[in-house]
């Protein structure tokens, strides 16, 4: 069986089609098998487009709606004019080029379904043409609930910190978490591993005993005497804290049993301690919950775990427990209120630092004969601007989407070098981009500049790519298996810049459709090279080798220098030629995709998940807000937090398979 014939197939059966519908039976199978829905979906490349596939998981019958719903595309005087035809066959430019032969079978197949299509007429046409605005709002979609979310390493820091005022921040010596959907604290990537569960045994053996070292020093046991009165006062207090949660009578007394074999007050705590530690209930936080009596406190838990990244303080439990946290005005009150606490700078700086991908750039190397002054300050360098960048538009309430238009940044003086600009007097302080430099925003500093470029030199690719994914939140197809990715090699005879050798992936059938979405955009930052430089030529070195009586050694490098066509595009989204980072800065601060892309990354970072068809009316909400506020990231957050808060709570449930209440 052909290999898309068995991708059809298997993705019938996903769908669960028993009966296949008119749609399903003829047309759709070669739109699968021309891989449309790899970019016309909702976080395709083609997301802008008015054409989305529908997403994994969706019924027969809203597969046979969408296919009604192509009548939009069709041309009902001249069929042959439809787009629906036109495009896929390349005969109107399409970005992504030919994808059904003309005078072929499958061509064949969309023509007859155009005609099928131009019979619609009345109330069958009308509802056809109203499946876009019902899969805007979710209709027929449930919300995906994830009941428990395991704490990532940062988080686990942070509430031992704030609950046992322990600084040495045991989980970074914990097995590294994974990047899934952009983020390492992604739901479906929270499994627990034998190595992480002998981790968190050995690190609460030695919190629990680090913790009462000398005593009870840091006042963690509320009385004196080795007392049931006293024993059930702690483990009730220390357990609503460690749980986030009241404990259940259950719990409470199996808790107590444990801490009365130890006579000893202190000893018979630690046990208690080192027990709940390593609970499910501890190392697994509560996110959903149908249960009345402990909403509250999930609600709690979300709001600190979403912007301090830790447990929640004393405030907001008694909030949750006296009920303010049940109405839309009590969640935001306590979202402002936890917003001004120094914690949430900190917050703010874990989510920048994995949407940003801080991660490769302190893992990278740079070629030390092309870059002798790159260092691990200055990569470190790198991210600490970023951070303080972005936090100075989040906290100084300025527009967010200066993000891309900011014509400064906040080097030190072992940045400054990169800018060519002298070091500011005060490290990290606010520096105007020189005159000429083209830089602008995000875009024209280091950090985007140089995690997006191999060790010795730009990569247009991975900058096309890291635009898409992260600012556009549009995911670019997977290359086809087998592809060969090598490009032809730089010889003296034949130089080349990374423009000209990228024109192998415009030609080459197997890269051109996914590569037009990418590189073109690469194209336009030419002009910085692999740590975030300036350049004016793009400079090729190459070693003679001389001959001795020893035999071949290399000699002097002989440069090469070469013009650079910084001209660059972003398909799909209008008027985006440009041919700097200050250009293309400029377009995607007016881009609503962009726009939009700050909410979706924000709600996935916080949500631990991808946005689904069934959180479209929730996040264009959200999204309203932003922008009538002037793209204001704090008041962006509010509403993401009343909102889910606020939200239809009905779904599918998704649990781990460890009970809260272990």
């Amino acid at each position: 069986m052909p290999r898309h014939a068995i991708a059809i197939f298997l993705f019938t059966a996903v769908c669960g089609f028993s009966q296949q519908g008119p749609f399903a039976k003829g047309l759709y199978p070669v739109l699968e098998k021309a891989d449309c829905h790899n970019c016309h979906r909702s976080n395709g490349v083609a997301s802008p487009t008015r054409l989305h596939f529908p997403d994994a998981g969706a019924s027969a019958q809203q597969i046979e709606a969408f296919g009604r719903s192509l009548v939009m595309f069709v041309n009902r005087e001249k069929p042959e004019s439809s787009l629906l035809l036109t495009k896929p066959t390349n005969r109107i430019a399409h970005a992504g080029g030919e994808r059904i032969k003309k005078d072929s079978a499958d061509e064949t197949a969309v023509q007859q379904w155009i005609a099928e299509l131009a019979k619609l007429s009345g109330a069958e046409l009308a509802k056809a043409l109203k499946y876009r605005e019902e899969q805007a709002q979710g209709r027929g979609h449930a919300t995906p609930r994830i009941e428990l979310r395991r704490l990532t390493h940062s988080q686990y820091n942070n509430t031992v910190r704030d609950l046992l005022g322990d600084q040495t921040s045991p989980a970074n010596q914990f097995p590294p978490e994974d990047f899934v959907n952009g983020f390492r604290n992604q739901s479906q990537a929270q499994n627990l591993s034998p190595l992480l569960i002998e981790a968190y045994s050995a690190a609460a053996e030695k919190l629990a005993r680090n913790a009462f070292r000398g005593g009870d020093t840091k006042g963690l046991i509320p009385c004196k005497a080795a007392t049931p009165v006293c024993r059930s006062r702690f483990v009730r207090e220390f357990g609503m804290k460690a749980f986030r949660r009241p404990l259940e009578s259950a719990e409470q007394k199996r808790y107590e049993t444990m801490m009365a074999a130890e006579p000893n007050l202190i000893k018979g705590a630690q046990l208690v301690v080192e027990a709940m530690l390593q609970s499910t209930s501890f190392l697994f936080r509560l996110d959903e919950t149908n249960d009345p009596k402990w909403r509250p406190f999930v609600t709690a838990t979300r709001l600190s775990y979403a912007l301090w990244d830790s447990t929640p303080d004393a405030e907001l439990y008694a909030s949750a427990a006296r009920g303010d946290l049940n109405s839309p005005q009590g969640v935001e009150r306590a979202s402002r209120r936890l917003l001004d606490h120094p914690r949430a700078k900190e917050s703010l700086n874990e989510f920048v630092s994995q949407w940003m991908r801080f991660d490769r750039i302190l893992t990278a190397a740079r070629d030390r004969r092309k870059y002798p002054r790159f260092t691990r300050e200055t990569a470190v360098a790198m991210t600490e601007e970023a951070k303080l960048f972005i936090g100075d538009l989040v906290w100084n309430d300025r527009p967010f989407m200066n993000l891309y238009t900011a014509e400064y940044g906040f080097p030190n003086a072992d940045l400054a070098w990169v800018y060519g600009v002298d070091p500011p007097a005060k490290e990290f302080d606010r520096v105007s981009f020189p005159n000429g430099s083209e830089r602008a925003g995000l875009l024209g500093q280091a950090l985007f500049l140089a995690i997006t470029s191999k060790p010795e030199d730009s990569a247009l690719t991975a900058r096309g790519l890291f635009i898409r994914e992260q600012f556009l939140c549009q995911q670019v197809p997977d290359p086809p298996a087998g592809v060969n990715t090598n490009l032809p090699p730089v010889t003296e005879s034949r130089p080349q810049t990374n423009r000209d050798r990228m024109s192998e992936h415009a030609t080459n059938p197997g890269c051109a459709t996914c590569h037009k979405l990418i590189d073109p955009i690469g194209f336009g930052f030419e002009r910085f090279d692999a740590v975030g430089g300036r350049r004016e030529k793009f400079q090729l070195q190459f070693a003679a080798q001389r001959k001795s009586e020893a035999g071949s050694r290399r000699g002097a490098l002989k440069t090469i220098d070469l013009d650079i066509d910084s001209k660059g595009f972003v398909a799909g989204l209008p008027g985006s030629d440009f041919s700097s980072p200050a250009e293309l800065g400029a377009v995607m601060a007016k881009s609503q995709e962009c726009q939009e892309c700050v909410v979706k990354q924000y709600f996935r970072y916080t949500s631990g998940r991808t946005e689904t068809p069934a959180d479209r009316p929730m996040l264009r909400k959200v999204f309203n807000e932003f922008r009538d506020s002037q793209f204001k990231f704090k008041q962006m957050i509010v509403a993401l937090m009343r909102e889910r808060a606020t939200s239809d709570s009905g779904g599918t449930v998704n649990v781990a398979s460890h009970h809260p209440a272990r």
